[in-house]
C-alpha cells in the first residue's frame, strides 16, 4: 500500500477530504491528514505529500516556504508553491500576454497607484480576504492609508480595481488535473458576504462548462508558470472584464476544488496523484 500525507492546518476540516480520501484508497493509497506545521512528522515516510488545506500558510510565510523545501515529493513541488505563494505572480502573467484583472503593486500609500472608480487593496501574501479591504470611487487617502498598514506589517499591498461583473455574475473557477480541465464552478458569494481565509463558508456554487475563450485563458495561465511544465492539480479563478475573461488568482497551493460537485471530480485528482507517486 503507498502512503500519501494530505497537509493540512490541523485545525480546519476540508469539505474535499473524504472524498478524496476514498477515492485514493481506490486506487491503493492510504492517505494521511497532516498538520503541515507539526514537527514529530516524519515526512520522508510518506511516499508523497499532497498540499490540500493548509489555508494558514501566509501567517507563517517563510516558515512554510522552509518546509516545503524540506518535504520530499511534495505535490505540488516547492519551486511552485513559493512562485504562488505571493500574488505579484500577476505580474508574471501579464508580462507574457495572459490577461489579468489590472493590478499594481506599492510599498507605501504614496506610491501607490489608485485607478479610478471603486477598489480593492490586499496584501499579496495573504489567504482569502485575510486584510483585503474595499474603497469607494475618490477614497484616495483610505486606499492608501490601507497601503502603509499593509506595508508596516512587512508585506507589498496589491491595488486592483472592483470587478462589477463579479458581484452580478460571480467568479468562475476552473479545475484542472495534470493539464486538463476537470470541471468548473461559478462561485457566488451572498450579498455582504466577507470571503474567508478558509472555502468553508457559505458560498453558493454552479457547475458549467467553460467556453473556448475561457479554457484558452486558462491554458495560457497554466502554460506561463515557470518550474513545472504540467502540474498535478491547479484551480484558475476567471472574472470577467469588459474585454474578455481574465485571471484573477491562480491556484497552485491550498485551493479548495469542489470535489463534491463533480462525481468524478476526485477519481481524476486521485489518479493524477497516483501517477505523480508512480514517477
Amino acid at each position: 500500500m503507498t502512503d500519501v500525507a494530505l497537509a493540512s492546518t490541523g485545525i480546519v476540516d476540508d469539505p474535499d477530504t473524504p472524498a478524496l480520501v476514498a477515492a485514493l484508497d481506490v486506487v491503493g493509497i492510504t492517505a494521511h491528514p497532516v498538520a503541515w506545521a507539526d514537527a514529530a512528522v516524519d515526512w520522508a515516510s510518506f511516499d508523497a505529500t499532497v498540499i490540500r488545506s493548509t489555508w494558514d500558510y501566509p501567517m507563517a510565510h517563510e516558515a512554510f516556504l522552509a518546509w516545503a523545501r524540506r518535504v520530499p515529493n511534495l505535490i505540488n513541488p516547492a519551486d511552485v508553491v513559493a512562485w504562488n505563494s505571493d500574488k505579484r505572480y500577476l505580474a508574471d502573467l501579464a508580462a507574457v500576454g495572459v490577461p489579468t484583472i489590472p493590478t499594481t503593486y506599492a510599498a507605501t500609500g504614496r506610491d501607490a497607484a489608485i485607478p479610478d472608480g471603486p477598489v480593492v487593496v490586499k496584501p499579496t501574501v495573504a489567504g482569502g480576504s485575510r486584510g483585503a479591504a474595499r474603497f469607494g470611487a475618490g477614497d484616495l487617502e483610505g486606499a492608501r492609508a490601507h497601503v502603509d498598514a499593509i506595508s508596516a506589517l512587512g508585506v507589498e499591498a496589491m491595488v486592483q480595481p472592483l470587478v462589477a461583473s463579479v458581484e452580478a455574475d460571480g467568479e468562475l473557477d476552473v479545475v484542472v488535473f495534470e493539464g486538463t480541465v476537470s470541471h468548473a464552478v461559478v462561485k457566488h458569494a451572498p450579498i455582504g458576504l466577507e470571503a474567508t481565509a478558509e472555502p468553508t463558508g457559505p458560498v453558493s456554487v454552479t457547475t458549467v462548462d467553460p467556453d473556448a475563450a475561457q479554457r484558452a485563458v486558462v491554458a495560457d495561465a497554466l502554460a506561463a508558470v515557470p518550474f513545472e511544465a504540467t502540474l498535478c492539480y491547479a484551480r484558475v479563478d476567471l472574472v470577467a472584464l469588459p474585454t474578455g475573461p481574465a485571471v484573477i488568482e491562480v491556484e497552485l497551493i491550498e485551493p479548495f476544488l469542489f470535489l463534491s460537485v463533480h462525481e468524478a471530480a476526485a477519481d481524476r485528482f486521485a489518479r493524477a496523484i497516483a501517477r505523480r507517486v508512480a514517477r
